[in-house]
């Protein structure tokens, strides 16, 4: 690398070619613009004229000046040219990059992968192998990771396609992975680290340090990441606190509340003291605005830990009791809506009445006390509101005990029962352990809390499935049972203190919460028992469906489980309810990173060096237009070349497609022929393939009429052969009427006993697209990922085929069999998911006339296990799909067949994966001339030809940039295949065909 400053160059021997600007200089100088041509009129009109404009006799200077720039530019963008150029890696073995991509690594993922790619782009210009691991866990629907050293393309492309992880990194792990790849310890190491210390940064770090040379990158402030903790409530706010791994100055960030839309709709500042690890704030919550939250986030931090999703826990549900405001005249403390209000104002939405008031209004949980014992027409409405999804929770007391009360969940004894008094031999009965079903599981029952007096359920076979609390003695002490959507919860004691103790306790104010939850079912269906994954979380926050092979999260996880691959965080639970699942609290507080002394550290940044080959590219290509026309213009014919723009820009695509559509069958009459009103003629074999209009061929045997009513557009039928399945075509209606080369009427192509109707007529714009342009076609599937994939795939061999043959498709397009005609394009993909519904009668008759017709259709399985072993092989969804298409006999392709030889010589046709095998038509060449018009893989191809908007190809490929490359040329031999038919298979006959000649 040459040095000048902060100005380098990456290739300097190719400034060498700067010698060569004067032999340029020489040569432009000796090549004039050509003169300017000038049509003379009567050479008498010209007497006494002078010109008023000179043509030059040589290049003028400004030209000649701008073509040794363009020359010079070029010279310098072959030179590689860079501003701020890096110093070379240190040391001469591989370099080898280890990242950390848990979920602390999300802040600045950005800038961790740029200065990544800048390290490898400095080991591609030392020519060194690259070696890349990270340090979290893979997920479990990762691809397999290629490990070991590696080219510097190779390893660009596995970094691009790096995410970080929702869970923390095991840098212990890592130590034995980097142990298994058997890295050479000449090897520089580059360590991207995201700045927290854990239980394995000692261990990584005293094994890298045993390698040739060590270099610890560490985030700035902007990129440290900071740990958001779940909210605690505190009466009607929110606490939101948030955890940093250094103390380095005051700071504040934003925490910003969002609904399930993405919709803002709270943002507060969390204020870091000086020399504060935590921030803390308060979020003015008030209940309207409580339950429509449905996460929190730290702004400008993107990340799994910088966000906290909220569950039912977390809101505030409308709660309302049934009866009367407490008054001091009635002395409160003996009235049971006293004790509830106390209980519950500081946590919900809370509000008294009758019937009418609180069943009118958005209620979630109605609590009713046993004063306030509902009437006949009132347990109606009440029975239907639950029904609707309501909890309502009775309380006993002597009204209830008197029995004749059907809205309650298990029958009940008449009377009730006393534990204490003079008149009871018993004492007060404490409370038992809650049972396993039960919401209440888990809460603290203080010692002290005393049953003295309860109503008794009736003995039945489910009394145990509906008690989800008891007494020491076993009778129930709560009931409950689910009624349609909602709950029916009895305690059968009442809410004040004239039965027991309890309403004094906090117990009681957690057993009422603990049922306003309930609401919802995320606490009686959810908190206490195993749940599904239902939402998931990737590295940066955002919420997707699980990765295939998540696991139930078991009871109790938010106090014993912490994320990781099995159980990454989101949601768990099912639509109806479900359980959050943070990091925030799950994970151990951020602590800086220790490293011992004489580890050498740099910060992370976006900074570097910028190659500017491609400015001085964009500088050449400009001045190429520029020198463009300006040599128009210098010869006169700039304004024709913008004329031509015009009227001949416009008539050019008619000229081609008349140009296309023009086929002639140049055969003089038989001499011996008698003239007759039909007359019957073989064409010549040189003139006996058709072509379509895309590319293949049709043979063909015609009946052409010569007789004047022929003229007059009445043409006999005549029929076309040829050897697709069943042995005819149907012919192209823009290829309907075929003009004779001696003059005679044009005939017309039509099928013996179609199998099915007919084609719809080809629109004009349709025969234009499908004659102008070659493009390549998939079929759309419904399935909006596999589409984009399918759509990105045949774009890049699109690419491919621009770049290294003379086929200039234009983009792909994708089609709906239910109103789009297949038969305009050469080639279509089909890949098969398990959501495609089953082709209607319509698009399978589109489907057989595209076969019959010398199309071609590439189906890929994209499962690489297909096979078709009868009755238990093959893939379903293959079978369903065709099952109203007329498929041909399919057989394993041979290694000698077309597709393998059609442009490249081919021993392997991989996509994504390889060793799948191809199945195409059976017939040994006998069927249609050798051109199969069915292929069938299972290997992911549109997954290993996408590319994105620069190139670079968009779906990790199981044996890197070699397998798709080899993917790349089985695509190109495919297009071959459907555009030039059997061509290579009849070259092995070219011997014959020139010792003839010789004769």
């Amino acid at each position: 690398m040459l040095s000048l400053g902060a100005f380098a160059f990456a290739a300097p021997g190719m400034l060498a070619l700067l010698l060569a600007l004067p032999l340029i200089y020489w040569l432009l100088r000796m090549i004039p613009p050509l003169p300017k041509l000038v049509r003379f009129p009567a050479i008498r009109l010209l007497i006494g004229l002078e010109p008023t404009e000179q043509t030059p006799s040589k290049m003028p200077w400004w030209l000649l000046l701008l073509r040794l720039l363009l020359a010079t530019a070029l010279i310098l963008a072959v030179a590689r040219p860079l501003l701020n150029p890096q110093a070379d890696l240190p040391g001469k073995g591989p370099l080898m990059l280890v990242i950390d991509d848990g979920w602390s690594s999300a802040p600045g993922w950005t800038t961790r992968i740029a200065h990544a790619e800048r390290l490898i782009q400095r080991a591609e210009r030392a020519n060194r192998p690259v070696v890349l691991t990270g340090t979290a866990p893979a997920p479990l629907d990762a691809p397999a990771m290629r490990k070991g050293a590696m080219r510097p393309d190779e390893a660009r492309t596995l970094l691009r396609a790096f995410r970080p992880k929702p869970w923390p990194t095991d840098r212990a792990a890592a130590v034995t992975a980097i142990d298994q790849m058997q890295v050479d310890p000449g090897a520089y190491v580059m360590w991207l680290s995201d700045g927290l210390d854990d239980e394995g940064a000692a261990k990584l770090t005293e094994r890298l340090r045993r390698f040739d040379g060590l270099q610890v990158i560490v985030p700035d402030q902007a990129t440290t990441p900071l740990l958001l903790l779940p909210p605690a409530a505190e009466g009607r706010d929110l606490k939101v606190q948030a955890l940093r791994p250094v103390a380095d100055g005051p700071r504040r960030v934003a925490v910003q509340a969002a609904d399930e839309q993405g919709r803002v709709v709270a943002r507060i500042d969390l204020d870091f003291a000086a020399s504060a690890t935590k921030g803390e704030g308060t979020l003015p919550a008030p209940p309207e605005l409580r339950n429509r939250m449905a996460r929190l986030d730290i702004e400008a931090q993107g990340g799994a830990g910088s966000m906290v999703l909220l569950d039912e826990r977390s809101r505030r549900r409308p709660v309302s009791i049934l009866g009367e405001q407490p008054t001091a005249n009635g002395q409160p403390l003996m009235q049971e809506v006293y004790f509830l209000e106390r209980a519950l104002d500081p946590y919900v939405s809370l509000s008294i009445g009758d019937r009418e008031t609180v069943l009118t209004r958005n209620t979630a949980v109605l609590l009713i006390p046993d004063g306030a014992a509902p009437s006949a027409a009132d347990r109606d409405e009440i029975a239907k509101w639950i029904e609707r999804g309501g909890v309502a929770v009775r309380f006993a007391g002597p009204n209830l005990a008197a029995g004749n009360d059907p809205l309650v969940p298990t029958r009940l004894r008449l009377g009730d029962r006393a534990l204490g008094g003079v008149m009871s031999w018993g004492q007060p009965t404490a409370l038992a352990e809650f049972p396993a079903n039960s919401p209440f599981l888990g809460i603290p029952i203080p010692k002290d809390v005393r049953i003295s007096q309860q109503v008794l359920a009736e003995p039945t076979p489910d009394l145990a499935d509906k008690t989800w609390a008891r007494l020491t003695d076993g009778t129930p002490l709560v009931t409950g049972e689910k009624r349609g959507q909602g709950y029916l919860v009895l305690v059968h004691t009442t809410a004040n203190t004239n039965w027991s103790n309890m309403a004094l306790s906090g117990l009681f104010v957690n057993m009422l919460q603990r049922l306003v939850t309930l609401s919802r079912g995320v606490a009686g269906d959810g908190v206490n028992k195993a749940l599904k994954p239902w939402r998931t979380l990737d590295g940066f926050g955002r919420l997707g469906a699980p990765p295939a092979g998540a696991q139930i999260l078991p009871p109790d996880a938010d106090e014993t489980f912490k994320p990781k691959p099995t159980t990454p965080p989101g949601l768990y639970g099912d639509e109806n309810a479900q359980v959050a699942f943070n990091i925030g609290g799950r994970v151990p507080e951020p602590k800086p990173l220790v490293l011992p002394g004489g580890v050498s550290t740099d910060k992370l940044s976006e900074g570097g060096e910028t190659d500017l080959s491609r400015w001085f590219l964009l500088a050449a290509l400009l001045m190429l237009l520029a020198d463009l026309f300006l040599s128009l213009w210098l010869r006169g014919l700039l304004g024709k070349a913008v004329r031509f723009g015009g009227k001949a820009g416009r008539a050019a695509p008619a000229a081609l497609l008349l140009l296309a559509g023009a086929v002639f069958f140049v055969a003089p009459p038989d001499a011996d022929a008698q003239v007759a009103p039909t007359l019957r003629l073989m064409t010549p074999p040189a003139f006996g393939h058709l072509p379509t209009a895309w590319g293949g061929t049709l043979n063909m045997r015609a009946q052409l009429s010569s007789s004047p009513s022929s003229h007059d557009g009445e043409v006999p039928a005549q029929r076309a052969e040829g050897s697709g399945a069943s042995g005819r075509f149907m012919t192209l209606p823009a290829f309907g009427h075929l003009p004779t080369s001696w003059g005679g009427s044009g005939f017309t192509l039509v099928a013996d006993q179609p199998a099915k109707p007919g084609p719809p007529p080809l629109s004009e714009e349709q025969a234009l697209k499908g004659s102008l342009d070659i493009r390549l076609a998939y079929i759309v599937t419904g399935d909006k990922e596999v589409d984009d994939i399918s759509k990105a795939g045949l774009e890049g061999l699109s690419e491919i085929l621009r770049n290294r043959t003379s086929v200039e498709p234009a983009d792909p397009v994708g089609l709906d069999l239910e109103k789009d005609e297949p038969r305009l394009y050469p080639l279509i993909y089909w890949p098969i998911t398990s959501t495609q519904p089953a082709l209607s009668a319509k698009a399978s008759a589109a489907l057989d006339r595209y076969l019959r017709t010398g199309g071609i259709l590439f189906i890929d399985t994209r499962d690489q296990q297909l096979t078709f072993d009868r009755p238990t092989g093959g893939n379903p969804d293959l079978k369903r799909l065709l099952g109203g298409i007329e498929t041909p006999p399919l057989v394993g392709m041979p290694a000698d067949h077309v597709l393998t030889k059609a442009f490249y010589l081919l021993s392997d046709e991989p996509g994504r994966w390889t060793g799948g095998k191809l199945w195409i038509e059976s017939g040994n060449g006998r069927v249609n001339d050798g051109v199969t018009t069915i292929v069938i893989g299972a290997n992911d191809y549109a997954g290993a030809w996408a590319v994105d908007q620069r190139g670079r190809g968009l779906m990790p490929v199981a044996g890197g940039e070699t397998q798709r490359e080899m993917a790349y040329r089985f695509g190109v031999n495919l297009v071959m295949h459907a555009l030039t038919g059997n061509y290579k298979d009849d070259m092995v006959h070219m011997p014959d065909i020139m010792q003839r000649l010789r004769r």
